[in-house]
């Protein structure tokens, strides 16, 4: 059985550098990562004593989930040591998956799965 863990928040907003900002000053969150989506929104990665939180732009389209046309939680990520033999197993227990998994730029294998109340969650493999 893969093990799993806590891995992050995704937060969406429609200004990532003012609520970055807002975790900096109240929480004293840093600034980890500042990078680009292929469809060109920013996303901000800080962290608050370990803890991760992604905050990124909205979507321009809609999509399926109820969070994508709006602000606030997004998803939030569960890390796997075994991507491939942990989304088989919960196939097989029933979850419905919104993505098959894939690779990001860096390498690091993801995909979503739907939890209860339509609440997205991403489940990572990171290389390494």
């Amino acid at each position: 059985m893969p093990n799993y863990w806590y891995d992050h928040i995704h937060l969406i907003s429609p200004d990532p550098k003012v609520a970055a900002r807002f975790y900096e000053k109240m929480f004293d969150a840093k600034t980890v990562k500042t990078t680009k989506f292929a469809d060109g929104r920013t996303n901000i990665a800080l962290d608050i004593n370990g803890s991760r939180i992604l905050i990124v732009e909205p979507r321009v389209e809609a999509q399926s989930a109820p969070s994508e046309t709006g602000y606030g939680m997004d998803h939030f990520g569960i890390h796997t040591d075994n991507l491939e033999a942990a989304v088989a197993e919960l196939k097989a227990k029933g979850v419905k998956f919104r993505d098959e998994i894939r690779a990001n730029s860096s390498g690091m294998k993801i995909s979503f799965l739907w939890g209860p109340d339509n609440v997205l969650i991403e489940l990572l493999e990171r290389n390494g």
